[in-house]
């Protein structure tokens, strides 16, 4: 910074010397626009003046003002210097104060001359104003530099309170700290003198500037040598980028294979295998306790890997002739299969084997142990290790079969031989050891030798006669069988065996023999009872099963009722039907409380016939009709029984002694004549029924079959015969309905209205006979309008009688839809009659439901009125209302699904789904839906589904059969029709309507099947 030296060389000469002072507030370069500049040292905590060489003090203004004044330092600094130098000023006046008239000399020497008397500095701009001609009247506190410290808003605006007071204190105590830190006294060398501080104010009292502290430093450097400077370090470079923590070195470890490798490398030049060893060379031939820098060998690499290919084939040729075995196509195979062990592994294996070696060295006579160990270094692919290993264990565990066994597992078929023959001289009764030796021979004498000679040690062991029966042949095994009994004879194995390889009074000796020697095992009494039924002698059975029984009792066998019934099973399935029955006959009644018997004979031939058991069920049943002659749930269980699995002479003969156990029962004879009947045996069915009439005279199920069996013969007078006796000795609805039914196949209608009539004033609730009636009149009379009148009085009458009557409605409604073609003589109003007919068909459809709520039947049919009269938006609102009244309606449901729009077809099919998951139409209009699609598979699957879960609903079966008419094979459509065939269901409405039809009555069911299937097809109700 430049500055001028008070009182130095031309002080006092003027502003043109370069050695005057310069005048006060003077700041060099101000008026060219220069700047100057300040350091901490000058204006900071450590600034200090310097002392005039010509007599200036301390605090003499132009060192301030060269000091702090007019620097270029901060802000704060420069206001900090200017209020220095305005307390210095201001306390050289005070000492000093100039006189009134003091001449112009002494008026230069103030630095801006002598203000006139009574001026007030600032007053102009309101800083201050003058109170007076007295000098000591005005303002107080004046300041050169901020003027006086008068308040401008008056005395007591801004009160120095405690606060203000306590403030000062604590900022005065601060500055006190930091100058006491700051101080160092310094001594100069030979004067003595305190270094030059600072008293221009109280905030720098002591404080010394930096260069002073470095003095006594510097001084001593005078006394450094050269070599002393030469040893001095550089100074580093302490930049930003060098602050930034640096990151540590990385070391990347080496991996297990490079290890591995070079552990190899080392065993190969150790093992004397030069080839292997000299595949790496290190660049210089100093060894340090790092890394090596290694350069490969091209030549070495490739005579290495001469030599383990040669290693390798080496170990897959044959040893003996010196071809090799490799299999060309399953090498490759066989490497893609090697297991590379994990790290995880690896260290499992170590910690096993230390484990294990453990276990040895504390109880090295523990077999389990050395096994274990071996089979560790066997997994690891150290064989020749686990073969060391169970080496040791057969050394330190001689008498332990299981550690020899697995000696001769580890090593190859002619070492284990001998193995195994070592240890067959050390333990010569164990049974696996020469079972294992003779495994490893691979021809049969071999075999037969080692186990002749293990019989020679071990006679009574089963499983070595078992094992050397099996390699000889018939004679051979006839001979060893009888020397086997008689060294094991308590093995039942060996005498059955032998009975089955004798003749037939041979094998009687053989289980007589085997009989005494084990009285209380019941196979052997089961096995002589096959033999005599193997030979007919069908009376001997039952004497040998009953003195099985006692026998077994007698000597305190106990077997369970549960256990004979298991063996009665097990005797049916294996050809021997007669013991299987006597031992379920003999033996059901075992432990059966008296109360409880019907219901447990029932269930378990139920669950003999589940599991195919048919003798054994049958011989149950009989014992419990035996037991129970008058139970009929025991001979319905017995008919389905032989109707099932029986002969029909079978059950000709059940149904004959239910029909004289129960000759009330009319279901057995109805059974019995409709056998007889479909066998064609038409004289043997009337003979049933005339017995049935003897045991049954007013029985209205014999009349009708009676009735039936000669109306389908075609003896019409006998029928209607049979039906007057019937009507005068059993009148019934039904027998009214089946006369006039008579009469009307025979087109007799006039006959047919008039038994209807006579019915109906009999029986006025019976609807049947109104639908009839009305049918006659609609159908087969005469269409004109005395006919139409004739069969809406029927239905009125009918729907009076009967209003609950859901058919009753629906056939009046479809009479009046169709009223139109009854009027031949009014063609030109043809189709306003038409329309008056859905007018009038509606209203009563509308009146039915009023009558019958959640009635499905009656929502279907007003849907499909409105169809047909081509009202298809009603339609679908009639749809939504009936939904709505009956949600969980199959029918409606399935009506749904058929006549929605192919978009909404999946969703409503889902829908009905979840509402009816066992509804068989929901699930046959599903099924339906999905044949549309062409997914056959599931389309057949839910077809099944349907007709399992009714099989008596014929529509099903129909949209089953006309499926698989358009997509199945002949064999399918053969099979459907044989299972509608047995079901021969007889609901459905499409299947009534077709079924029911006069001139389909003497169809049979697989003949409807094709008509309906047909009828299915031509609506189009599967696409």
């Amino acid at each position: 910074m430049s500055s001028y030296r008070p009182g130095g060389p031309g002080a006092g000469s003027g502003l043109g010397g370069r050695g005057a002072s310069a005048p006060r507030g003077y700041v060099p370069g101000l008026g060219r626009g220069a700047a100057g500049f300040t350091t901490r040292s000058d204006i900071g905590p450590m600034a200090a003046r310097t002392t005039g060489v010509g007599g200036a003090e301390s605090g003499d203004s132009s060192a301030l003002i060269s000091s702090g004044v007019g620097g270029s330092g901060s802000r704060a600094a420069e206001l900090r210097a200017a209020k220095l130098q305005m307390k210095a000023m201001q306390q050289k006046q005070q000492q000093t104060a100039v006189p009134v008239g003091v001449g112009v000399a002494a008026a230069a020497a103030a630095p801006f001359g002598v203000a006139p008397k009574g001026y007030v500095p600032g007053a102009g701009r309101g800083a201050g104003t003058k109170s007076g001609d007295d000098d000591d009247a005005g303002p107080t506190g004046y300041d050169q530099f901020g003027g006086y410290n008068d308040n401008l808003f008056g005395k007591d605006s801004t009160p120095y309170d405690d606060d203000d007071e306590e403030a000062d204190r604590i900022y005065d105590a601060v500055d006190e700290r930091m100058s006491a830190r700051s101080s160092i006294k310094r001594r100069r060398g030979a004067g003595g003198e305190d270094s030059i501080t600072i008293r221009g104010g109280d905030d720098d009292a002591g404080r010394s500037r930096i260069g002073d502290q470095f003095r006594e430093l510097k001084e001593k450097l005078a006394d450094v040598t050269e070599d002393e400077w030469a040893a001095i370090p550089e100074v580093g470079d302490y930049s930003l980028k060098y602050k930034q923590k640096r990151r540590e070195d990385t070391f990347t470890p080496l991996t297990d294979s490079l290890l591995e490798a070079r552990k190899q490398a080392n065993a190969d030049a150790t093992s004397g295998n030069t080839k292997l060893a000299g595949t790496a060379q290190a660049v210089d031939g100093t060894s340090t306790s790092g890394f090596r820098s290694v350069v490969t060998n091209m030549s070495g690499l490739a005579e290495a890997r001469g030599t383990v290919l040669g290693m390798s084939l080496d170990k897959m040729s044959d040893s003996v002739t010196g071809q090799t075995v490799v299999d060309p196509k399953g090498y490759l195979t066989s490497l893609s299969k090697t297991k590379i062990a994990t790290n995880a592994e690896v260290s499992d294996v170590h910690k096993a084997r230390l484990l294990l070696k453990s276990v040895r060295d504390t109880n090295p006579k523990h077999a389990p142990g050395w096994i274990a160990a071996a089979r560790v270094e066997e997994a690891a692919g150290k064989t020749l290790q686990a073969r060391k290993v169970i080496q040791e264990g057969c050394e330190a565990c001689p008498d332990s079969e299981d550690v020899w066994l697995e000696a001769a597992s580890l090593h190859p078929p002619e070492v284990a031989k001998t193995i195994l023959a070592t240890a067959v001289r050390r333990l010569p009764k164990s049974v696996n050891i020469f079972l294992r030796a003779a495994d490893l021979e691979h021809n049969d004498s071999a075999k037969k030798a080692v186990l002749r000679k293990a019989l020679e040690s071990n006679p009574t062991s089963v499983t070595l006669w078992k094992a050397a029966i099996e390699l000889e042949d018939a004679d051979d095994a006839r001979i060893l069988l009888s020397v086997a009994v008689e060294n094991v004879p308590h093995s039942v194995e060996m005498w059955l065996a032998l009975a089955r390889l004798e003749t037939y009074e041979n094998a009687r000796r053989v289980l007589n023999r085997a009989r005494k020697a084990l009285p209380a095992e019941r196979a052997v009494w089961i096995a002589a009872s096959k033999l005599e039924e193997s030979q007919g002698h069908d009376d001997m059975v039952d004497k040998i099963i009953d003195k099985a029984v006692r026998s077994l009792a007698q000597h305190d066998a106990l077997v369970s009722r549960a256990q004979w019934l298991k063996e009665a099973e097990t005797a049916e399935s294996a050809g021997a039907p007669l013991t299987a029955g006597s031992i379920a006959r003999r033996t059901v009644g075992m432990g059966v409380d008296d109360e409880d018997r019907q219901r447990t004979w029932s269930d378990d031939a139920a669950g003999a016939l589940s599991r195919g058991a048919v003798a054994t069920a049958r011989a149950i049943l009989a014992h419990g009709l035996a037991t129970f002659p008058s139970k009929r749930t025991l001979w319905l269980q017995a008919v389905e029984l032989e109707r099932a699995r029986g002969t029909p002479a079978s059950l000709d003969e059940v149904l004959a002694a239910a029909s004289q156990r129960l000759p009330r029962t009319e279901i057995f004879w109805l059974v019995r004549a409709k056998e007889k009947w479909l066998a064609g045996e038409i004289d043997a069915a009337r003979e049933i029924l005339t017995e049935a009439f003897a045991a049954n005279p007013d029985s209205e199920p014999v009349w009708l079959a009676a009735a039936k069996l000669e109306w389908e013969t075609g003896e019409v007078e006998r029928a209607r015969v049979l039906l007057r006796r019937a009507r005068d000795r059993a009148p019934t609805d039904r027998v009214f309905m089946k006369s006039a039914l008579l009469e009307r196949e025979c087109k007799q209608y006039d006959d047919a209205l008039d038994l209807i009539e006579e019915g109906i004033a009999k029986y006025s609730k019976f609807a049947k006979l109104y639908m009839m009636g009305g049918q006659i009149c609609a159908e087969d009379l005469t269409r004109d309008k005395y006919s139409l009148d004739r069969a809406r009085k029927f239905y009125q009458r009918g729907l009076q009688a009967c209003p609950a009557s859901a058919v009753l409605w629906i056939l009046a409604s479809r009479l009046e839809e169709r009223a139109a073609a009854f009027d031949h003589g009014k063609a030109g109003n043809k189709a306003s009659n038409g329309t008056g007919g859905v007018t009038k068909s509606r209203s009563l459809l509308e009146l039915a439901r009023l009558k019958n709520q959640k009635t499905p039947e009656l929502w279907v049919e007003a849907v499909r009125l409105e169809r047909r009269a081509g009202n298809d938006k009603l339609a679908s609102a009639l749809m939504a209302r009936a939904l709505q009244d009956c949600p969980s309606s199959g029918l409606l449901l399935a009506e749904n699904i058929i006549t929605s729009p192919r978009v909404e077809q999946k969703s409503k099919s889902a829908d009905a789904i979840k509402r009816c998951p066992d509804d068989p139409r929901v699930i046959s209009a599903v099924a339906a839906l999905f044949a549309s699609e062409r997914k056959i598979d599931k389309a057949r699957k839910w077809m099944d589904r349907a007709v399992v879960l009714d099989p008596d609903l014929g529509d099903s079966w129909a949209r089953y059969y006309a499926f698989e008419l358009e997509m199945g094979t002949k064999e399918q459509q053969q099979k459907v029709k044989e299972r509608c065939t047995v079901a021969e269901p007889k609901h459905g409405e499409v299947w009534c309507s077709v079924m029911k039809d006069m001139s389909n009555r003497r169809k049979a069911t697989s003949e409807g099947l094709e008509l309906v299937a047909q009828k299915f097809l031509s609506r189009r109700q599967l696409n």
